[in-house]
């Protein structure tokens, strides 16, 4: 069978194996957790075959063939080890008996994760905000002292002009629209390139949203670094307070002002802000598009591919790029423009931005 297949029909009982033949004693216990880039599971052990304990609950992840090399999740990985050896809160892979973090069964990398408990939050308050931005200031100095020299940078060519450009190949845009959307993310990579010339990148988290933080009993988790990029620090600000209104600037600012207590931040980088949030939404398109063959991704977009849709992501990208142009008044542009709004005119909740990668 051959690797795409074989993750397209991951079951319970392989799922079960290969916790198993990692020196895991399964219950049976096997539950499909919400992912649609990889595949996730909930599996319950009795321990490790040679160490064996009370019941509890493992993740076990399994990488999409193709989408990253041995080395680059090991980049994740080592990361991760990193973080946690500074403290810091995260969810690091669990190490085999062999002293490796990651597996392979018919193909498909696989790592075994604890389980880590707590709820992701509605909103945060400024309190909160302080004490994620020092945590994103320290993962920010582990990334860069630690390095990911297997992953893929965040720039014009890799978050705008490669999408575009399987899009148009894949004859996924429709002709009514296809010519604007080309010449909007044309000229949002222009744009980007211009203005990111001398903004250094780093190893960031690259899909850092409240819906991948945990707020539990012993504080604040950051999760699933899965899209663990090098690029501009201000993309994880953005993405973790996303909000363009009033309140949005000035809970960044807040985040800023703690960030800073553990690391330097260019605020002339916030005007990268809005330019990174469109390109966010020509990367999510060619993502669904690529992953338009697995069986999982028209059952979750139903909408994907019609002339309606492409419509409105050809206005939005279109209403993004007046906005850049206009250089809106306030702390980074966007600032004091009003609330973003989705399709259906309710304003944007961080709920927007949970986008599984």
């Amino acid at each position: 069978m051959q690797e795409q297949e074989f993750f397209y029909r991951l079951t319970p009982d392989r799922v079960l194996a290969a916790v198993e033949s990692a020196g895991f004693v399964p219950t049976g216990h096997c539950s499909a957790l919400n992912a649609l880039e990889n595949r996730v599971y909930d599996v319950r052990v009795h321990g490790q075959r040679d160490r064996p304990d009370e019941s509890r609950h493992l993740v076990a992840k399994f990488y999409r063939p193709g989408r990253w090399s041995r080395e680059a999740i090991l980049d994740e990985h080592r990361l991760l080890f990193a973080l946690r050896a500074e403290e810091i809160p995260v969810c690091a892979p669990l190490v085999f008996a062999d002293g490796d973090s990651l597996h392979e069964v018919e193909g498909i990398h696989y790592a075994i994760w604890p389980r880590t408990g707590g709820r992701a939050p509605d909103e945060l308050d400024d309190d909160e905000v302080r004490v994620l931005g020092r945590l994103l200031a320290r993962i920010h100095n582990v990334g860069e002292a630690t390095g990911a020299p297997h992953r893929r940078v965040l720039d014009s060519e890799s978050f705008a002009l490669e999408p575009l450009a399987l899009l148009e190949e894949g004859g996924f845009l429709p002709p009514a629209c296809a010519e604007r959307f080309r010449r909007a993310v044309l000229e949002l990579a222009g744009l980007y390139e211009s203005r990111s010339r001398d903004v250094p990148v780093l190893p960031i988290h690259g899909d850092c949203h409240a819906g991948n933080l945990l707020r539990g009993e012993d504080g604040w988790f950051f999760l699933d670094f899965d899209d663990l990029v090098a690029g501009p620090a201000v993309h994880d600000v953005w993405m973790l307070l996303p909000g363009r209104d009033a309140e949005g600037a000035r809970q960044r600012q807040v985040l800023v002002e703690a960030y800073r207590e553990f690391r330097d931040f260019d605020e002339r980088t916030l005007s990268l802000v809005e330019l990174l949030r469109a390109f966010r939404f020509v990367f999510y398109a060619a993502w669904i598009a690529r992953r338009w063959e697995d069986p999982a991704f028209p059952d979750a977009f139903p909408h994907f591919g019609t002339d309606a849709y492409w419509e409105n992501e050809t206005r939005d990208l279109e209403d993004q790029l007046e906005r850049i142009r206009g250089g809106e008044a306030g702390a980074d542009a966007g600032e004091g423009a009003g609330p973003t709004t989705a399709g259906d005119g309710a304003e944007l909740t961080n709920k927007d931005f949970f986008w599984d990668l």
